[in-house]
This record gives C-alpha cells, structure tokens and sequence, in this order.
C-alpha cells in the first residue's frame, strides 16, 4: 500500500508531527506514507498520483483557502481534489482538506474573525451517517478535536452530510466516491492538541490563561482517530465498494 499525503505545513516540527500522526492513526508503516508538501513544491498536477492508492490532505495553520493570491498552491489543491473526484480515486481530507474539498465542489467557506470551534468537541451525527461506511459505527455526539478560524456552514453540493455541530457541516462524503472529507481533525488527539496550540497560541488563543482552559477542558477523542484506520482498511484495502 502506498498513500501520498498533501501536506499544507510551514513549521518543520508540526510537519514531522503531523506526519507522525497519519502513519499511527492510519495503522500503516511510515514507509507507506509519502509526503507532498505545498510550501515546498506549490504547483503540481494530477501526475502526483501515480503509483499511490489513496490520498490525504491535512491541516493548515499558516494558510487560507480564502487567499490564493498568498498561498498559490491552493487552486492547485482544488484542481487535484476535482480530478481525485472525477476518476473516484480514494480521498480523506480533513480540516483544510476539508476547505478545500468544499470548494472543489463549489459550496463556500467563510472566515470567522471570533468565537471560532476550537479543542475538543462534541459533534452530532446526520442520519445518512447511519448508512455510511466509515461513520456507521461511530456514535452520535462523539468528540474530536477542531481548530478552525474558516468553515462551510452547509454541506457542498454533490455531497452526502455525515456530521454537523450547530456552526457548521463537520463531514460529508461526495455522493457515489470514495472520498470523505472532515472539518476536525481525525489524525489529532489530546496530547498533540496540547503540543499544537502550544506552538500557535499566539494565532488562536487570548493568551496563556485562555490557552489553559481548552486544553484543561480537551478530552480523548478515540472514535474520531479511529476513522482513519477505517478508511485504510475499508476502503482503500477493500476491493469492494458500495456506492
């Protein structure tokens, strides 16, 4: 099995964790996991894919979606997803993947300047869920871990919706595709949150006593880091797929 993973990271040491976290919650070996970084190679095509059999798209700390003219790589991001799509090559995108893949379908993302989802939360079940191949056996109101100044309020078009929390559309999977997106962020758990905001508390909290309380309040989030072991084995290890 060889998985490319889009890497959207600027900080050497929240690339290595975040790479980290793929292989462990993916249950694979790190040499199935090969690494497309943006901020090193930010124009690229469909040929990036050659020879892997699924795909992931991580998060993004040090860009937006909203500001191509910035960050480059992101027309090129959603040029690949739209290909990802339209040849039903296997996809999971989250938090920033997840922007990205919003867009790719032509929904929308807004910014939120305050009082954005932030640690880990509660997020509530659609009843597609039910039927669906990675969320079937999770439970409603699990929790998992966000941290998101920008989200889609509705589920894109051409997207079945799997999971919500009241401020926006947490996960969805394109309609008859192999390719999941989520806003949280399945490969992060308690103890790398802690790491993470401790490196961009300047970005996202008020200060320490504010940094204190979400990560005193952040909880385990098993059910969630669970669904990336899901989608390696039924979905990219299965020859089998219910559309």
């Amino acid at each position: 099995m060889r998985i490319l993973l889009l890497q959207i990271r600027h900080d050497p040491r929240v690339r290595r964790e975040e790479y980290d976290s793929f292989v462990r919650y993916c249950r694979i070996q790190p040499e199935e996991l090969d690494v497309l970084n943006v901020f090193d190679t930010p124009s690229f095509g469909a040929e990036v894919l050659a020879g892997y059999d699924a795909l992931m798209v991580g998060g993004a700390s040090e860009a937006s979606v909203l500001e191509p003219q910035k960050y480059p790589a992101v027309p090129y991001c959603i040029e690949l997803l739209r290909h990802c799509m339209d040849i039903d090559f296997p996809v999971f995108a989250s938090c920033f993947g997840f922007q990205l893949a919003v867009l790719a379908l032509g929904g929308e993302i807004i910014r939120d300047q305050a009082d954005f989802e932030m640690g880990s939360l509660p997020i509530s079940l659609r009843a597609a869920a039910a039927e669906d191949l990675l969320f079937h056996d999770v439970p409603d109101g699990f929790h998992a871990i966000a941290v998101h100044r920008e989200r889609s309020v509705q589920c894109p078009p051409g997207a079945i919706d799997l999971a919500y929390t009241n401020p926006c559309c947490h996960a969805f999977r394109v309609e008859g595709k192999r390719f999941w997106a989520c806003q949280f962020h399945p490969e992060v758990d308690r103890a790398t949150l802690v790491a993470r905001l401790t490196i961009y508390k300047d970005a996202y909290t008020d200060g320490d006593d504010h940094l204190h309380d979400i990560l005193r309040s952040a909880v385990e989030t098993p059910d969630s880091n669970d669904l990336m072991w899901k989608f390696v084995e039924r979905v990219v290890g299965s020859n089998s797929f219910d559309q």
